[in-house]
């Protein structure tokens, strides 16, 4: 089995060794994929026990990397990006989208899925991790510790219709003055002001919106079918095995971590 960590590690992968007398859909030796309940968590085992409605099937093709790390991270960039009306059969409309902290988990995903949506995607990371950014699909990728990248500045000078949010660190009043005139701010890791703010911006043209997650396994069938068809990859950025999981844990928490980090049992 593999398990993402996640604050709760509740992203899993792996073969279904039993089932339970109500469980109707699934079968002994199934590969799939589960999303356990937030408050019950606890994947960071050989065994876990999770129910049939939030556990899929994984699609032949799509390797169990690539399949762990999309509940959490994958439903949330999802879900933000369905919050701002994004079509993926080519019919939306193309925005100009800012994504923060794109070198992370959500922000990997967030920039694919932005760039599936047909929208113009900047975004901001780290040094280190230009390159790799824009090499999932971003337009521009801004170094959050330069001067322009710390002001959310893109070359062309336009002004952001949305900025999808994956940091705690992110404030308001830095992204109030880059949003356009009906811009809106999508908040996936909202810190105090950024929820004070989506109270006092909620009947202003320029806003804060909080997203929850609260998609569901069809989402995820979706994130996986992307996957097979080789539309959306999960970015790794370490894997390590179960009697190493306190390292796992340290990079993790270190917040420095490229894509998802993979403990393998």
């Amino acid at each position: 089995m593999i398990c993402v960590l996640s604050q709760t590690v509740s992203d899993i992968t792996g073969e279904i060794v039993e089932v339970g007398s109500a469980v109707r859909e699934l079968k002994v030796g199934y590969k799939v994929v589960s999303k356990l309940a937030f408050w019950k968590a606890g994947g960071l085992a050989e065994y876990v026990a999770a129910s049939e409605s939030v556990t899929v099937i994984r699609p032949a093709g799509v390797s169990v990397a690539d399949a762990a790390g999309l509940p959490m991270a994958g439903l949330t960039a999802l879900q933000a990006l369905k919050a701002i009306g994004t079509k993926f059969d080519g019919t939306g409309s193309a925005s100009n989208i800012l994504i923060t902290a794109a070198s992370g988990g959500i922000g990997t995903y967030a920039v694919q899925l932005t760039k599936l949506g047909n929208h113009n995607v900047a975004a901001t990371c780290g040094a280190r991790n230009l390159e790799l950014v824009g090499n999932i699909g971003a337009d521009e990728v801004l170094d959050y510790k330069t001067p322009e990248g710390a002001a959310l500045k893109n070359n062309s000078g336009k002004k952001y219709d949305y900025i999808i949010n994956t940091t705690n660190g992110g404030k308001w009043s830095a992204f109030k003055p880059t949003l356009s005139s009906h811009g809106r701010v999508v908040d996936v890791a909202p810190n105090f002001g950024n929820y004070v703010a989506s109270f006092l911006t909620l009947f202003s043209k320029k806003r804060v919106s909080t997203v929850m997650l609260s998609l569901g396994m069809e989402d995820l069938r979706f994130l996986l079918e992307l996957v097979k068809e080789g539309k959306l990859k999960t970015v790794v950025d370490s894997r390590h095995p179960f009697d190493k999981a306190a390292d796992a844990w340290e990079k993790s928490l270190s917040g420095h971590a490229t894509g998802k980090v993979i403990i393998e049992m």
